[in-house]
């Protein structure tokens, strides 16, 4: 199984940024960078570096709360005090990051076009954004939050950033458990393929926000994403 690690790297801003990487034991094939949830980097996303890594991808995850001195929330937090950790995020410092994690990949001969980037939840989110505003190999948003509002104070609505795509984008999401589609994804959809490159946007049904609890469902929506790497960083 591939190993993981953190390393450290200094900040122009006198902060210091966790990088939780993992490299494949085969040829790398290029570069992603893993965008955590709510929560942080849980043991979840800590899986997803190891995965992408054993799939030939140089693997990294920057710990967007690392100003707050915080790599994972609490298992006891409730919702709103994982909202209240989401709004103290920063656009620009979020930026900041994940460029540092860009560059880190960088340093490692991956060339922009052999990067990409992935998350989940506030993650997904942040990648989307992350996708519109610089210029990379792919994208894959999964179950990302703030389709239509902001999911915090300094990020915007991922409908006003997806036309601006930059990359080819895959959006995956999940029905409500009654079996209804938030009106909102066909929006994104929508705004998503006025951009002008490849998007696709997949809803799993009667899944809920949290899909990957169903092996099936989990097993297919990882292959759609290592297929997207495969098909768009070369």
């Amino acid at each position: 199984m591939t190993d993981i690690r953190t390393e450290t790297v200094p900040l122009v801003d006198g902060s210091s940024l966790r990088l939780t990487v993992a490299e494949p034991v085969s040829p790398v094939r290029g570069g992603i960078v893993v965008l955590h949830e709510a929560r942080g980097v849980t043991d979840a996303v800590r899986g997803l570096v190891q995965g992408l890594a054993g799939d030939g991808w140089l693997t990294v995850a920057p710990h967007l709360y690392h100003r707050d001195g915080a790599d994972e929330l609490d298992g006891a937090a409730n919702d709103d005090e994982v909202q209240q950790q989401v709004d103290r995020l920063e656009g620009e410092q979020v930026m900041a990051d994940t460029d540092t994690a860009f560059g880190w990949l960088a340093d490692h001969d991956i060339s922009a076009d052999r990067m990409g980037v992935i998350g989940f939840d506030l993650g997904g989110s942040v990648a989307l954004l992350v996708a519109a505003k610089r210029r990379l190999g792919a994208a894959v948003t999964v179950g990302g939050e703030g389709v239509a509002l902001a999911p915090s104070a300094g990020l915007p609505p991922l409908i006003e950033a997806a036309p601006g795509l930059t990359c080819p984008w895959l959006g995956i999401y999940g029905e409500s458990a009654d079996g209804t589609t938030d009106p909102e994804i066909g929006t994104l959809r929508d705004a998503a393929s006025r951009s002008e490159v490849a998007t696709d946007l997949v809803v799993y049904p009667r899944r809920g926000h949290r899909f990957d609890d169903d092996p099936g469902i989990a097993a297919d929506a990882w292959q759609r994403t290592l297929n997207w790497f495969d098909s768009h960083l070369r």
